[in-house]
């Protein structure tokens, strides 16, 4: 299956500036100095580089199956000694049993068809001692204010978009499910949020929505799909430009997390 958003600047632009204290909060009390650390679907690493200067001297391992955007992860740790960064296969994971104290995968689930095999691969590299931290957006409980019609549409063919290219966009509330089916005996679930409200946000997040609605390949998949044509994507483009410049503008993104050991 592809990848729902692809890896459009609109897209990268996004996940480029994640850090873990807006995206891995819940993580936080597990991480210590010299704490090694697998984080699986990478991406562009700000996450993972952000894990590697809070547990140095520990060895962080970055992993996304994109050797182009592994190749900007690999820039953005610059001369860090404690971080590197590999293509990789989040069902087969070339490292050995038990080899890392955390595997960490942030909004990874979501984009995979067989989300359990891959939580029972990470649980073989975090072995009986580890910890596998997980944390996924669920798109069925995103609301926002005002209520812009297109914001509706928008909605509604991301749901058709992301399950007809890569796997679920509601697995939030699934993680504790799919943890426990892979077979973890030791889960402690919990959820946080984003929330764009400022101007600064919402000009950020509006204006990503703006494009990836037009140049990403969220906008392939819609058409390939038969999901929406370029006038409905020009409009859901224009509401979020819309909602971005309103003063009330408002949105929040619920998402779960689970913490699981074997």
């Amino acid at each position: 299956m592809a990848y729902a958003h692809g890896h459009h600047e609109s897209v990268l632009r996004s996940h480029a500036v994640r850090t873990v204290a807006d995206s891995a909060a819940y993580l936080v009390s597990s991480l210590s100095a010299g704490t090694r650390i697998l984080d699986v679907g990478a991406g562009p690493g700000s996450i993972t580089v952000d894990l590697a200067d809070r547990v140095f001297p520990g060895e962080v391992v970055g992993v996304d199956a994109a050797a182009d955007v592994v190749e900007v992860a690999r820039a953005a740790a610059g001369e860090r000694t404690n971080v590197a960064f590999r293509t990789g296969d989040a069902y087969a994971l070339d490292v050995h049993d038990a080899s890392f104290d955390i595997v960490h995968a942030h909004q990874v689930l979501q984009h995979l068809e067989r989300p359990v095999d891959a939580l029972r691969e990470f649980r073989r590299v975090a072995g009986p001692d580890g910890l596998v931290a997980v944390r996924d957006v669920d798109y069925g409980g995103v609301i926002w204010h005002p209520l812009i019609p297109a914001l509706d549409e928008w909605l509604e063919i991301y749901h058709g978009v992301h399950r007809g290219s890569s796997g679920e966009p509601d697995a939030g509330r699934r993680l504790k499910a799919w943890a426990r089916e892979a077979e973890f005996t030791r889960i402690d679930a919990s959820a946080s949020v984003w929330v764009f409200d400022t101007p600064v946000k919402r000009a950020w997040w509006g204006g990503m929505w703006a494009d990836r609605a037009l140049a990403s390949a969220f906008a392939g998949h819609a058409k390939r799909l038969g999901l929406a044509d370029d006038a409905q994507l020009q409009r859901i483009s224009d509401a979020w430009r819309e909602w971005a410049a309103h003063p009330d503008g408002w949105i929040l993104l619920p998402h779960g997390e689970v913490l699981a050991r074997a």
